[in-house]
This record gives C-alpha cells, sequence and structure tokens, in this order.
C-alpha cells in the first residue's frame, strides 16, 4: 500500500453504520423537545416541551417516514435508518441557525423577530440543499428527481409555518378553509407572523442552494470523468453504502474500472498415506482487498471453506492493484485451486526448513518432492505489499536453481501503520526488490541441492475469541510443523493485515521445539471495514498472541505423523483493479476529499452572501 493509498484507507474511520430508525427518532423528540424548553415561554415547561416535539419534531419524524418511501418509488435505496439519521441532522443544523439568530437578536437592539423568522428560511434551505446532496450521494437517480425526496422536510416544516404562523389567513379566501387551516392561536408567539413572501422567498433561495450544489458536484466530478471515466458519485454512494449497510454496490463501480488479469493459482496439499488431506496452502497472486467482503476481501475464508483439512491461505506477492473487483471472482480463483489441487503429484520426501539473509530480506523455504514454499519477510524492517511483478521475479529466479515450482508468500508481519511517505510497498527497481529476486535464486538452488529425507507433519488450530475489531479474522491463527530427521521447521499464519513492529520476533523467541519458524498474516480485510490500521498485536495485547501461537505450535508438534505432500500451479483469468488504477483512483479520491472541503466552504459563503443580497431587496 502507497502513502496515497493509506490516505484513502484511512477515510474508513469516519463511516459508521447508521443508527436505528427508532435511536434517531427518538433523539430527535428528545432535542425537540429541549429547544422547545429553551425557546417558548408558555406557563408550563411540559407545555414548552410539547410544543418543541410538535413544531419542531414532527417535521423531522415527517422526514424521516415519508423521505424512504419517496426515494424507493422512484428507484433510489435510501433506508429508514439512513433517512432518519439524515433527518436528524437536518433538525439539529435548523436548530443551531435558530440558536445563533437568537443570540444575535438579543446581543443587538435593532434585530427582532423579523431577522430570526429571516434565518429560519435560510435554515429550511439549508437543510433542503444538505438533503439534496447526500441523497445525491446514495440513491441512483438525475438530480431532478433528488429535488422531490430532498424537500420533504423542508416542506413540511414550510407547511407547518404555513397553517400556525397565520400565512394560510393571507393565502385562503374561503373563510370555512380559513377557520379548518388557521391555527395561529394554537401556536407559540415565537412562531406567528409569516406571511406569503416568506414563503416566496424561501422558494427562490431553495432554487439558489440547488443551483450551488449542482454547480458543486459538477466541479467535483470532473476530475474523476476524466481520469477513471467514472463518477464520483457512484464511488461515493457504493463506499458509504457497503459500510453504512453491507451493500455491494461498490463492486460495481470496481467493476467499471477494472482490467482482465492472468495469475497463478499455486496449492501445496499435505495428506496422510491413505488419502485424507491433512493440510492445503492456497496462493493465488491476487491481493485480498479491498475492505471487508468486498472483491477478494474475504478470500481467506472462502479457501478454509473448500479445504477438506487445516486450511493455510498466506499473502501473495501483490498489492492494491491486483484486487478483485467482485467476489464472484473469487470463484474463479477457487475453481483455478481445485484444478491445481487434482493435478498434484505426492512425495513423501522434503528437505528441512533452511533460511537465507540477503540484505533485507530473510527468507524461509522448504522443498518437497522438485517442489518448494518460500515465505520472505523485511522484519524487523516496516514493510507492506510486494509488488506482484517482484514477486514473479523472484519465483522465476528461485526456478532456475532446479526447482520445478515455487509457492512464493509474503509474510506480511511487520508494519508501522499509515504514517508517513514511505509505507513499505516493495516496488521493482528498489533494493528491496533486488534483495527478495536474488534471496529467491539463492535460496532456490540451496534446496534444489538439499538433501531429502521422510517427512512428517503436524498441524493446529485455534478459531480465537477475538474478533476482526481486534484485528483477527474468523480463521483464527493456524500453525503447520513440518519434521524431516531431526528438524522441525513452524509456519504460523495469523487471519489478520500484518503485525505490530517488534512482535513477530517476539514470537520466534518464544517459539520452543524447532530449528526455524515464520509468522505469517493472511492479510484478511475483514478486519478493515471500519478502520485502515488494524494489525494483530494493535488491539489485543502482544503477550496473549505470543501465549496463543507457543500454545498451538506445541499442539501441531504432538500431532506430528508421516505425510505426503505435493504442489501445482494453475492460471485464473479475472478483473482485478488494474495496474496503476488504484493509485488512480486513490489519487483522484484524496485529491476530491482535500480540495472538496475548500470548495464547499466558498460555495456556502458564496451563498450566504447572496441570500444577504435576496433579504436586503425583498426588504427595500
Amino acid at each position: 500500500m502507497t502513502a496515497t493509498q493509506g490516505n484513502l484507507a484511512s477515510l474508513s474511520r469516519f463511516i459508521f453504520r447508521a443508527p436505528n430508525w427508532y435511536a434517531s427518532l427518538a433523539f430527535a423528540l428528545f432535542i425537540a423537545a429541549l429547544t422547545g424548553v429553551a425557546a417558548f415561554d408558555s406557563r408550563f415547561v411540559l407545555d414548552d416541551a410539547w410544543q418543541g416535539i410538535f413544531f419542531i419534531g414532527l417535521p423531522t419524524a415527517i422526514a424521516g417516514a415519508v423521505t424512504p418511501w419517496v426515494d424507493r418509488r422512484m428507484g433510489g435505496q435510501l433506508t429508514p435508518n439512513r433517512a432518519s439519521l439524515l433527518a436528524l441532522v437536518c433538525e439539529c443544523i435548523t436548530i443551531a441557525f435558530l440558536t445563533v439568530a437568537g443570540v444575535i437578536a438579543v446581543l443587538s437592539a435593532r434585530l427582532g423577530a423579523n431577522f430570526v423568522f429571516d434565518v429560519l428560511l435560510v435554515a429550511l434551505a439549508s437543510i433542503f440543499a444538505f438533503r439534496l446532496l447526500i441523497l445525491l450521494a446514495v440513491s441512483r437517480y438525475s438530480f431532478l428527481q433528488a429535488v422531490v425526496p430532498a424537500s420533504v422536510q423542508t416542506a413540511a416544516a414550510a407547511a407547518m409555518l404555513a397553517v400556525y404562523g397565520g400565512a394560510t389567513t393571507y393565502i385562503l379566501d374561503d373563510p370555512q378553509l380559513q377557520d379548518l387551516l388557521a391555527r395561529t392561536e394554537q401556536a407559540p408567539p415565537a412562531l406567528q407572523g409569516f406571511i406569503p413572501a416568506d414563503f416566496v422567498l424561501l422558494a427562490v433561495i431553495c432554487l439558489l442552494y440547488a443551483g450551488a450544489v449542482w454547480v458543486f458536484l459538477v466541479a467535483i466530478d470532473r476530475p474523476w470523468r476524466s481520469s477513471l471515466g467514472v463518477s464520483a458519485l457512484d464511488f461515493l454512494r457504493g463506499f458509504v453504502g457497503y459500510l453504512a449497510e453491507g451493500s455491494d454496490e461498490l463492486e460495481t463501480f470496481f467493476e467499471d474500472i477494472g482490467e482482465e488479469a492472468i495469475v497463478p493459482v499455486t496449492v501445496l496439499a499435505v495428506r496422510r498415506p491413505d488419502g485424507e488431506e491433512k493440510a492445503r496452502f492456497v496462493l493465488p497472486m491476487i491481493h485480498p482487498g479491498p475492505m471487508g467482503e468486498i472483491g477478494g476481501g474475504n478470500l481467506p475464508k472462502r479457501v478454509a471453506e473448500v479445504a477438506d483439512g487445516v486450511a493455510f491461505p498466506p499473502h501473495a506477492t501483490a498489492g492494491h492493484d491486483f484486487n478483485l473487483v467482485t467476489e464472484s471472482e473469487v470463484d474463479t480463483i477457487l475453481d483455478a485451486a481445485e484444478s491445481a489441487f487434482e493435478d498434484i503429484d505426492y512425495s513423501a520426501e522434503a528437505t528441512a526448513g533452511h533460511r537465507h539473509e540477503e540484505g533485507e530480506a530473510s527468507l524461509l523455504g522448504q522443498a518437497f518432492g522438485e517442489d518448494a514454499m518460500v515465505v520472505t519477510t523485511y522484519s524487523p524492517g516496516c514493510a507492506d505489499d510486494v509488488d506482484y511483478a517482484v514477486g514473479l521475479s523472484a519465483m522465476a529466479e528461485a526456478r532456475s536453481g532446479g526447482l520445478d515450482d515455487v509457492l512464493l508468500v509474503d509474510a506480511h508481519n511487520c508494519n508501522d501503520g499509515l504514517e508517513g511517505e514511505d509505507l513499505g510497498h516493495v516496488v521493482p527497481g528498489s533494493q528491496r526488490s533486488f534483495d527478495m529476486i536474488h534471496g529467491a535464486s539463492q535460496l532456490g538452488e540451496m534446496l534444489a541441492d538439499a538433501e531429502r529425507g521422510q517427512l512428517s507433519c503436524g498441524v493446529a488450530w485455534a478459531e480465537t475469541d477475538w474478533v476482526p475489531e481486534e484485528g483477527i479474522g474468523p480463521l483464527g491463527i493456524r500453525v503447520a510443523v513440518f519434521e524431516v530427521g531431526e528438524t522441525r521447521t513452524a509456519y504460523v499464519l495469523v487471519d489478520g493485515n500484518n503485525m505490530e513492529p517488534g512482535l513477530r520476533e517476539r514470537i520466534l523467541d518464544a517459539v520452543e521445539g524447532v530449528d526455524a519458524v515464520e509468522v505469517m498474516t493472511s492479510d484478511t480485510h475483514i478486519v478493515n471495514t471500519m478502520e485502515a490500521e488494524n494489525q494483530v498485536g494493535q488491539v489485543i495485547p502482544e503477550d496473549e498472541v505470543v501465549e496463543q501461537i507457543t500454545a498451538l505450535v506445541g499442539e501441531a508438534i504432538d500431532d506430528l505423523e508421516p505425510v505426503e505432500a505435493g504442489m501445482a500451479s494453475e492460471r485464473a483469468e479475472v478483473t482485478v483493479f488494474g495496474n496503476d488504477r488504484t493509485e488512480t483512483l486513490a489519487s483522484t479520491a484524496n485529491a476530491m476529499v482535500s480540495m472538496g472541503g475548500a470548495l464547499a466552504a466558498a460555495f456556502i459563503l458564496a451563498v450566504m452572501a447572496v441570500s444577504v443580497l435576496i433579504f436586503l431587496v425583498a426588504g427595500v
């Protein structure tokens, strides 16, 4: 992950799941009651609270109930939870406007009720514009269509002002209708005094603000369409929809920008002499992202579900450019893995584990027959993903020494988060890339020539009590120990996304009973739905992680028994993000965020200034 991609990933901290609609409604009514007590002046406090609920809370309740119904009728996807939350936010915006206006009116002798009324009109127009922007981001329909559900809360408040503020006496000529709809005597004095001209002003300001929203969206959307050929609203709609409600619309966006790619899928299977599978390592050269269960984010779990033995889905040498665009692409990967699994030729002989150090790279490898598994790490140096091209080159160099096939794992076990310009991405041409490539070449020759002996294997697995929010996915921690002669090599796989610096070294020092050990993470992105940084050891105490792993290594040693192992590879044609598309997406999104705030502030100041001019002209 590059620094730019890290900045994009960190935006997930601003996303939260919408609370249940009844929770938002209850809080809205509570706030309305408090506002009524503070703003109205009747004889009884409870009467003030009731007036607040009725005149302030009721439009909010109407908006929360009616907006999703109108939205769905127009083909949108706004849920009651989101609609109620949006109505609550708009209520708070209105209250904030009126509070500031009330304070200014009290401090200024020249400003009175008319000033507060004018500010109320601006507040109602502002929540209309805010709702319009949000609905365009959430639901897939045109700008003009979005005006209808966006206006519900403003229209409900305006209707109540017309009935209880006295405007109906000016509008209606029929005395019977006036008696039916005029309710000024039932409203507090603070809400009385509205005339039809006020509602004309409201309509004019709403049109002005709607135009400002349209221009703002066009300005924000232009870089996306020119660089990616897609709309920023499509990305925002899918991003918020997945994290807030679990929708899969984000995959449609990724599919639109994706590219076809051919990726190797390598399988190392271990079975007992009677043919029963004991363990299966599955390594497709894709990246298990981008987040949650979108694309290949849940690939490790899917791999584990189809294996008969204990499944080990470590991280391949691939970055975010090789994210699968949809979850359905995982099926293609699994089909290729199954095809490779069926072609495996097993052997009861293997080499002991060998470690080779090359510059910053540390490589632990072991040959099974004429094939080999190699695990690479830069720990204690911090690193993130290894580029696809670097991995392919390292695999080719490892095979050049006489090996038939190589399963190359990026241990992905030491990183210091998303701070700084260099997040440790291993790219072609870097010193680290040459360290890995040369190290793989040397280790490949070493393994091809190494003595082979009878292979034994033991496995252990603990789902653990930890949850994704703590940095551990559903596969928990898995251990495989291979014994050849008197030498034991342990491979530990933690279902997480990278590890805190130093934790890998603590584990290596604590593990007993083996001659060599390496710790890997699956890079599952299930743990990154709500937190871009959620590494193993960041939330969970490191002592507990070390204790769990050492216990599992002991269990795996106790499980040792003679086995056969073999490896095979297939190629899968899948749709991934594509070369440089992730960086383009991240750069465009980051630019939108950084410039969008300033641009939005400029638009707000401009429309507020025009609003003041409108009121001055209307006053004249």
